[in-house]
């Protein structure tokens, strides 16, 4: 499929004229196909995960479809209809007819961290507090109402300083943290998903990429995204079909239709349950401040792909999205998805994002997202989470000053970190180990020491992706005093634990306190690692400014140095 729009026959919406340009916004085109299939079933799987995951702690099911699932699926329908609409008005702005909407749906790192740090340990806990199952479901779901809207509210609250940060902050800092993010968690993930079923799985990732970057099309024009569900979708069933080991048909149980449980949350009940919720905070809030970043990111990966969004204002609309999702019993933050570059490539307008807005709200408040979830073969639509990935990383390295290169690579080392640990996280809280009386802390000395220097490091990793490449641009510029006082910055965020936290679930704490603050302040032990990071940020930070004094060359040196 092509994704030149001038060969396509695009739908359009007559808008004011002005003086920048044509004045019809040509907002869907065959592109958005390609782009709607990746978004939806991006989102749709998340509210699966969620599902699944809380299944994993012994919570009740039917509590999670019906309270939880639709005010979260709520948050993503607010969301992407203001991000439809905010590509209107830019459209209106600019006078570019092909603006793409900003994609908006379900956080995945907050997926994971809220429900195996919070949801599940609070629904344990009050299970050990002697609470019957749905009682103790009851609290954990305010507990969750707590973090998410709170987590809306610090969103708001920092929109306004978002446009400053795009001012300061250099693109190998911001891109270069998308690009982390992009190769660890949106394409090597799902990669696992793929190669576990190579014939569906390979053939459907050859027919998206072939498509979508090679921009070869199929014959009569099939979307790739669409084309690989149909064609390696009928090679998995045929599989089922079959009986080959590893593949089977969907036992797909339906859920009740049309939930209303949900609405209890507008009764306020969870306002009672603050007390319980302060302790889980520090762990929902770097989750809210990663999203803060990632949204600055997605703004500028947009602003490098040709598409000036207000930072503050997109800020703003996720803050707004994940309130009103928290208010209505949602308990995953809504975020801009950092593949704006992707679905432009796709050919995408803002067709996609109404769409998803309609299926995903839909699916959560009607209760079908589970149908489609199970009848739609994960190896055959993951592909196109690679494709987003690859296509952010490109954008990224196309964007930036080739300089800055090394900067956008170093902020990787902090997500290969979290991906270091993920697997061997997984294996050893797997039950069959902890009965066997197998833990971390039954690990040898120096293997508990590398598994806390890669927790550490790994934790917050988006942020401190973002630093280091920051530090790193800064330094080839020959600002070294900028570059020491981004460490600075480095050594203050880790004195709480906003990076580098060695707590479960990368919890912020404090240093040091009284006793009565419990899991709040740090052990001797961890405290120690702690100041050690910080000691290092800050000798490296005055070095660096102390360096500074004996050169500082120009912008044109600079440039000439660099050959540009």
């Amino acid at each position: 499929m092509t994704h030149n729009s001038e060969k396509h026959v695009a739908s359009s919406i007559e808008l004011p004229a002005n003086s920048l340009g044509s004045s019809r916004y040509q907002w869907y085109t065959p592109g958005d196909i390609n782009a709607f299939f990746g978004l939806m079933l991006d989102n749709i799987v998340g509210l699966l995960l969620m599902v699944a995951l809380l299944t994993g702690f012994g919570f009740p099911t039917d509590f999670a479809v019906s309270r939880m699932v639709p005010g979260t699926a709520l948050g993503v329908l607010i969301g992407d209809l203001a991000f439809f609409y905010l590509a209107f008005r830019l459209s209106r702005q600019t006078g570019n007819p092909r603006v793409t909407a900003m994609p908006l749906g379900l956080d995945t790192p907050s997926t994971y961290g809220i429900v195996l740090f919070v949801l599940g340990p609070s629904y344990l806990q009050g299970l050990a507090m002697g609470l019957e199952s749905f009682d103790a479901a009851y609290r954990t779901w305010y507990i969750g109402i707590w973090c998410i809207v709170l987590s809306g509210v610090l969103k708001m609250a920092c929109a306004p300083m978002t446009k400053w940060v795009q001012r300061v902050v250099p693109r190998a800092g911001l891109l270069g943290s998308l690009v982390a993010i992009a190769l660890v968690l949106i394409s090597f993930f799902p990669l696992v998903e793929i190669v576990g079923h190579p014939l569906p799985g390979i053939l459907a990732m050859v027919i998206v990429l072939t498509t979508l970057i090679a921009k070869i099309p199929l014959p009569g024009r099939t979307p790739g995204t669409l084309g690989a569900l149909l064609i390696a979708g009928g090679v998995y069933y045929l599989l089922c079909a079959i009986d080959v080991n590893g593949y089977s048909f969907p036992s797909y149980q339906p859920a009740a239709w049309f939930p209303t449980e949900w609405l209890e949350s507008f009764h306020f009940a969870w306002v009672s349950a603050f007390p319980d919720a302060l302790a889980y905070l520090p762990i929902a809030f770097p989750f809210a401040i990663g999203t803060i970043v990632g949204g600055i990111d997605c703004t500028e990966s947009a602003a490098a792909a040709g598409d000036h969004y207000d930072a503050r204002t997109i800020i703003g609309v996720e803050g707004i999205a994940t309130l009103l999702a928290g208010l209505s019993g949602g308990v995953i933050q809504t975020t801009p998805y950092i593949g704006h570059p992707a679905y432009k490539a796709m050919g995408g307008r803002a067709a996609y994002t109404l769409a998803t807005a309609l299926l995903v709200g839909s699916a959560g408040l009607v209760g079908y997202f589970g149908l489609l979830n199970a009848w739609i073969p994960k190896p055959v639509v993951f592909p196109i989470l690679v494709f987003i990935g690859l296509e952010i990383t490109a954008q990224s390295f196309l964007a930036t000053p080739r300089r800055h290169y090394a900067a956008i690579a170093i902020a990787c080392l902090p997500a290969l970190a979290f991906l270091a640990m993920s697997i061997p996280g997984r294996i050893l809280a797997d039950p069959a180990l902890s009965g066997a009386g197998i833990a971390p802390a039954t690990l040898s000395t120096a293997l508990q020491e590398d598994m806390s220097t890669l927790t550490m490091l790994s934790s917050g990793f988006i942020l401190t992706s973002l630093l280091w490449a920051w530090c790193l641009a800064a330094a080839i510029d020959r600002r070294l005093q900028l570059a020491g006082v981004v460490l600075l910055v480095a050594a203050a965020l880790t004195l709480f634990g906003i990076i580098h936290s060695p707590l479960d679930g990368n919890r912020l704490f404090v240093p040091c306190g009284p006793e009565s603050w419990g899991d709040l302040v740090l052990s001797p032990h961890d405290r120690n690692r702690v100041l050690e990071f910080c000691a290092g940020y800050l000798a490296s930070a005055m070095m660096l400014i102390a360096w500074s004094k004996t050169h500082s060359p120009s912008a044109d040196e600079v440039a000439s140095e660099h050959g540009e």
